[in-house]
């Protein structure tokens, strides 16, 4: 097979820092993807939520190539004409009143850390380098060491050692747990709305207005991470909105390009951002103005063709159908709009095995902590492919 050497490519001069599915990819559609050997898979990762809009969507990849002839990048040492429009349309959108761009992920959750410690010491009055950010046990928000450095999984941690300090780590879940942990040091609470790299695992109702409370009571900073959860995957813009809440920082990265270009953002609705002074903090890359033109058609694309209202009826439907499966290894299908978990027992053997399965009937999973596969498709996703992949996926988790 073609898919051969490639495989043999990657791991001979590859970095092995990856275990990927022995598949691989050449082109893209929507929701289907073909490996190097004319076979077809649905994808039911999409790049961990970075290809909402699903793969190679025509109206933004015009807006990148219509971009790219005539102006990819300036640093932001000069203005450009895309920017400003790319900050009222986010603004617009998501009720927010200033945006911080940057390129990935990991550097929106490295910006959002940097701007509530220093309003913590300016601001809120906390003596010089004894701020505090409160985050969750099993928290995923990047790999990058000041973010390993409060992470509780081993395998981000173990070897990489010396750490940042100033962070301290609850139960995620667990409101009381958030007020115990508050002291007069607290700058900041760092949360997923849902953890998606735990493995789908959402919170008690009512949680998120209970953080929301004790945040405002306690004068801290709320950080919604929805980098993952965010730009329409769980059935609303922002995962947010199922509890009605706002969080002070809101991080949005992934989807915000479509899949076709790393483009992140802080989303501030307090005076978080207004601390950070120029030469401060900064990106050669971020707010570039093909990543800006970008990041714009892409927001076009969730909100005109109703990719988020699909979301939270595919997602039910979705949900309905991988609960009908009979299978006493499966432990529990959890799920909010298409971000959807399926957890087995320990004495399945693992969750990966079965991704390896659901390769060979046409579907591309991925599991996570050993025993969870999501299942998170495009969100273009139809009636008609749920019940395509439900007709593939029951045989395998019947097993």
């Amino acid at each position: 097979m073609k898919s051969d050497r490639y495989i043999l490519l990657e791991d001979e001069y590859g970095a092995h820092n990856y275990k990927p599915l022995d598949v691989v990819l050449e082109r893209g559609q929507g929701i289907w993807v073909w490996d190097v050997d004319g076979n077809r898979y649905m994808d039911c990762l999409s790049a961990y939520s970075a290809v909402n809009q699903g793969h190679c969507h025509p109206k933004i990849k015009r807006a990148l190539t219509d971009q790219a002839e005539k102006l990819t990048l300036t640093s932001r040492a000069f203005r450009n004409d895309q920017l400003g429009l790319l900050y009222k349309e986010l603004c617009d959108l998501t009720n927010s009143h200033k945006v911080l761009p940057m390129n990935s992920g990991a550097e929106a959750v490295e910006t959002a850390i940097k701007a509530v410690r220093k309003w913590g010491y300016q601001v809120k009055g906390v003596p010089e380098d004894k701020a505090e950010i409160i985050v969750c046990r099993n928290n995923f928000h990047g790999r990058t060491i000041t973010i390993v450095s409060f992470s509780t999984d081993p395998v981000s941690t173990t070897g990489f050692g010396p750490f940042t300090p100033g962070f301290k780590v609850i139960d995620f879940g667990d409101a009381q747990a958030l007020e115990d942990a508050v002291t007069e040091n607290t700058v900041a609470f760092l949360v997923e709305p849902i953890q998606g790299e735990a493995g789908v695992i959402i919170p008690p109702d009512g949680y998120l207005k209970d953080i929301r409370r004790i945040c405002s009571e306690a004068g801290i900073v709320l950080i919604f991470d929805e980098i993952q959860t965010g730009l329409g995957r769980t059935g609303k813009l922002l995962a947010e909105e199922h509890e009605g809440v706002e969080a002070d920082l809101t991080l949005i990265g992934k989807a915000l390009s479509g899949g076709f270009y790393p483009v992140s953002a802080v989303l501030s609705n307090t005076e978080v951002l207004g601390v950070l002074k120029p030469g401060e903090h900064g990106s050669t890359f971020g707010g570039n103005p093909l990543a800006c033109a970008v990041a714009r058609a892409a927001l076009k694309v969730l909100v005109e063709e109703d990719l988020i209202g699909n979301a939270q009826r595919m997602g039910d439907y979705f949900l309905k159908g991988l609960r009908k499966i009979e299978n006493p290894k499966i432990r529990e299908v959890r799920g909010r709009g298409l971000l959807i978990g399926v957890e087995f027992h320990p004495e399945a053997g693992g969750a990966r095995q079965y991704c390896e399965r659901l390769k060979e009937a046409g579907l591309l999973c991925k599991e996570t902590h050993q025993t969870i596969i999501r299942f998170a498709p495009p969100l273009v996703v139809t009636k008609a492919d749920v019940d395509w992949a439900l007709e593939r996926i029951a045989p395998v988790l019947s097993e």
